[in-house]
C-alpha cells in the first residue's frame, strides 16, 4: 500500500506541475495493442485455461496479467514520448466490464497489476504520475435497453457503485496517483463511480472527462456540456474535460465552453480525428498537435493528451506544441456556505471568474436535468411543478395507483409545456410502494427528452424514497426536504449523502422539538 504522506507528496507536486506549464498525458492503448498482433494464446497467457467457456481475445484488461512485458513497453514508449501522466490499462476492468469474458472473478488482480505496471514505468523516469483509468460500462443508468419498457434498467446505481467501488480500490492499492473516470457518456454511471472514489479512495484525487457523442454537444444521455458540469461540480475534481468524441476541431467549442464554466483545471485528449470508413484514424501527429497548440494558445486547457488513433508520435508531436505554452489559470472556486468532504464550512478565499469579492458567497444556484437552470439574482419567478405530486393532485395520483405510469408522464409533460423550470415528484402515499413508485416514474421521465431536460425535484418525507429518487437522477435535482426532527446526527448524516449524489436540499425549520416560531 501507498503512505499517506507519499499520497500527499504526489499530489502536491501534480498541483505544482499544473501551475507551472501545461501538463501532458499519454495516447491510446487500444491503437497500441492491435498494432501488436496479439494471438488468442497471447491473451490466455498460462492464466486462462484454452476450455475456459468464454472468448477472451480482444480484452485489453487481461493483458495486464498474460502479457505485463507488452503493457509495460506500451508505457514506456508513451513516457519516452513526453508524457507527464500514463494511464493505466484497465479501461473495462469492471465487474460488469469483464462478465463478457467470464472473468469477474479476476478484476480485483487486472487493476492491482495494471497499477503496479504503470507505477514501475513511471518511477523509472521519475517525476511522472499515473491516473488510474476508470471506463464507461457497457450499460446505462439513464437509458433502457428495452424499446418496448423505457422504465427498465439492466443494472441498479448501487450495482454500478460496487462494480466501481471494486475497481478503484484494486487501482488505489496498486499506488495510482490520482483516479480518471473517462469518455462519460452517461453521467448517473459517473455519479455512482465518483461515489465509489469518494468511499473507497477519498484520498485520490479525480479527475472526471466526458465525451460528447455528435455536433449537437451532448452526451449520449443527452446531456449538454453545462448541465453535465454541474451534475459532477459537487465531486471537487481536480481536473475536468472532454475526450474521445470528435476530433480535436470539433471538440474545440465543447472545451471552450468547460474552460469557461469550471473553476478547475481542464483537460482535452480527443481522437485522432473523425474514423474513417474503416474505422480507423487518419490524422497526423502534426495536424493534432497544431489543433492542441491551438487550444493551449488560447488559454482553454491545463492538460492535453490524445485518445482514439492516436500514437506515441502524436503525444510526441503534442509535448513540442505545447511546450512553452502557458497554463489557462484557474479561477478561486466559490462555495456556498455548507458542509465539505470533511464537513467544515467554507467560503470563497481569492478573486473569483464572475467578480465576487474575496470572502463572499456566490449568488448564483445553479441545477441540471438535460440542460442547466440558473438562478441568480435577476431570474424572477422559478416555477415549480407540482402536479406531478399524488398528495397534491388526485388525477396524478389515481395513475399511479393504477400503475398507468406512462399516461402519469403526461402531466409531467403539462407541466413542463406550463412553463414549470423545476419539476417536483412525490410519491408519499399509504397504498404506494413508495420508493418503487419513485423509482419507477424517474426512470420513465428520463426517457422523455422534453420532461428530463428540466431538474427533478425528489419530494418525501421519507429518507428511503428520497435516496431511492437520487439514485435515479443524473442531473442535479433537488431533495424537498429534511430538518432536523431526528436530531442533528441523523440530519448531517442525511446532508452528507445528499451532497455525495450531487443535489441541493430544501431544509424545513424543525428539530425534535417542533416547527422554528421565528
Amino acid at each position: 500500500m501507498v503512505s499517506k504522506a507519499s499520497r500527499s507528496k504526489a499530489e502536491a507536486a501534480l498541483r505544482n506541475l499544473l501551475t507551472e506549464r501545461i501538463v501532458v498525458l499519454d495516447g491510446a492503448w487500444g491503437t497500441m495493442l492491435q498494432a501488436a498482433r496479439l494471438s488468442p494464446a497471447d491473451y490466455r497467457g498460462e492464466l486462462i485455461d484454452p476450455d475456459h467457456p468464454n472468448d477472451v481475445t480482444g480484452d485489453p484488461d487481461l493483458l495486464n496479467l498474460t502479457r505485463p512485458d507488452l503493457v509495460l513497453d506500451v508505457h514506456r514508449r508513451y513516457l519516452a514520448a513526453g508524457a507527464d501522466i500514463t494511464t493505466t490499462n484497465t479501461f473495462t476492468a469492471t465487474r460488469i466490464g469483464q462478465a463478457d469474458y467470464g472473468l469477474q472473478a479476476l478484476v480485483r488482480d487486472m487493476n492491482l497489476q495494471g497499477a503496479r505496471l504503470a507505477r514501475q514505468a513511471a518511477d523509472e523516469v521519475g517525476g511522472r504520475f499515473v491516473a488510474g483509468s476508470v471506463g464507461p460500462l457497457n450499460v446505462t443508468l439513464s437509458l433502457s435497453p428495452r424499446v418496448e419498457d423505457p422504465a427498465y434498467r439492466a443494472v441498479t446505481f448501487d450495482e454500478v457503485k460496487s462494480a466501481y467501488a471494486e475497481q478503484i480500490a484494486a487501482l488505489a492499492e496498486g499506488g495510482v496517483d490520482l483516479l480518471l473516470i473517462e469518455t462519460i457518456f452517461d453521467t448517473l454511471n459517473a455519479k455512482a463511480a465518483v461515489s465509489a472514489a469518494r468511499e473507497v479512495a477519498p484520498e485520490l484525487p479525480l479527475w472526471i472527462s466526458v465525451t460528447i457523442v455528435d455536433l449537437s454537444g451532448r452526451t449520449l444521455s443527452g446531456q449538454t456540456v453545462e448541465a453535465f458540469w454541474r451534475s459532477v461540480e459537487h465531486a471537487d475534481p481536480l481536473v475536468v474535460g472532454v475526450n474521445c468524441s470528435l476530433g480535436a476541431a470539433d471538440m474545440r467549442p465543447h472545451v471552450a465552453e468547460l474552460s469557461r464554466l469550471a473553476a478547475t483545471h481542464v483537460a482535452a485528449y480527443p481522437n485522432a480525428g473523425l474514423p474513417n470508413a474503416f474505422g480507423g484514424y487518419d490524422q497526423t501527429p502534426g495536424e493534432m498537435a497544431e489543433l492542441l497548440g491551438e487550444f493551449a494558445g488560447a488559454g482553454l486547457v491545463n492538460i492535453v493528451g490524445g485518445c482514439c488513433g492516436t500514437s506515441p508520435a502524436h503525444i510526441e508531436a503534442v509535448a513540442r506544441a505545447v511546450r512553452g505554452a502557458a497554463p489557462r489559470p484557474v479561477a478561486n472556486r466559490v462555495h456556498a456556505v455548507g458542509p465539505t468532504r470533511a464537513g467544515a464550512a467554507t467560503l470563497a478565499v481569492g478573486p473569483t471568474r464572475d467578480g465576487t469579492a474575496a470572502g463572499t458567497v456566490a449568488s448564483v444556484t445553479h441545477f441540471s436535468g438535460l440542460e442547466p437552470l440558473t438562478i441568480g439574482p435577476d431570474s424572477g419567478f422559478i416555477m415549480i411543478g407540482e402536479r406531478t405530486n399524488v398528495t397534491g393532485s388526485a388525477r396524478f395520483r389515481r395513475l399511479i395507483e393504477a400503475g398507468d405510469f406512462q399516461a402519469a408522464v403526461d402531466v409531467a409533460l403539462e407541466q413542463v409545456r406550463g412553463g414549470a423550470n423545476l419539476l417536483d415528484v412525490n410519491m408519499d402515499a399509504d397504498l404506494l410502494d413508495s420508493e418503487r413508485a419513485m423509482t419507477t416514474f424517474l426512470n420513465l421521465i428520463a426517457t422523455e427528452p422534453e420532461v428530463a431536460r428540466i431538474p427533478v425535484m425528489i419530494d418525501s418525507s421519507k429518507w428511503s424514497v428520497l435516496e431511492a429518487g437520487l439514485k435515479c437522477v443524473q442531473g442535479k435535482g433537488v431533495v424537498n426536504s429534511i430538518s432536523l426532527k431526528e436530531g442533528e446526527e441523523v440530519f448531517l448524516a442525511q446532508a452528507r449523502a445528499i451532497r455525495n449524489y450531487g443535489a441541493g436540499v430544501v431544509v424545513m425549520a424543525f428539530d425534535e422539538r417542533g416547527q422554528a416560531e421565528t
